[in-house]
């Protein structure tokens, strides 16, 4: 039987966006020359309305855009060699990954790898929903809204309106 705990509703995820949209606007004191990238599928989703809430508090707009990480991974058995390579410049640019969950590192590994491939930004920052640890690699969030420490038994889902008809980040388990 799985147990479901929601971490964070519709609200929490709003002020959450909000609350990291500021913290990256107060640490980059401005984003000129800033690009935005949210990671397949649902950090797509979450740099978009970091974009918008960026653009909603200073009135400057973002480019975004998104990032299938998937061929540059180097831990599923069988490498996927479809899709586009990540071609945009990113040569001396401010890139903002924006991400989910951070688990592993793997995923964020790997996007590092893209961007790397696509030119050399000035500096990487990353923003996640939720960190909910079991790091394989030395990567760690620069913006954070939830830290929930979690066993290798849990799972930690993100939910948004756009594809899944609510706005909430559950925790499952299984027992």
């Amino acid at each position: 039987m799985s147990e479901k705990r929601v971490l964070m509703d519709e609200q929490a995820m709003m002020r959450a966006i909000r609350r990291i949209s500021h913290e990256i606007l107060e640490r980059n004191k401005g984003l000129t020359n800033a690009l935005i990238i949210g990671i397949e599928r649902r950090g797509v989703f979450l740099a978009n309305r970091l974009q918008a809430q960026i653009e909603a508090i200073e009135g400057i707009h973002i480019e975004t855009a998104t990032m299938n990480v998937a061929q540059y991974r180097d831990d599923r058995d069988v490498r996927v060699k479809t899709g586009p390579s990540f071609t945009l410049d990113t040569t001396g640019k401010l890139v903002i990954l924006v991400d989910d969950v951070l688990y592993t590192g793997r995923t964020i590994r790997s996007a590092l790898n893209a961007l790397m491939e696509a030119g050399r930004p000035r500096a990487i920052q990353l923003a996640v929903l939720v960190d909910r640890g079991h790091r394989e690699l030395p990567i760690r969030a620069d913006y954070v809204s939830k830290n929930s420490p979690t066993s290798h038994t849990e799972n930690v889902q993100v939910h948004v309106t756009d594809q899944d008809g609510v706005d909430e980040v559950v925790l499952t388990s299984e027992n």
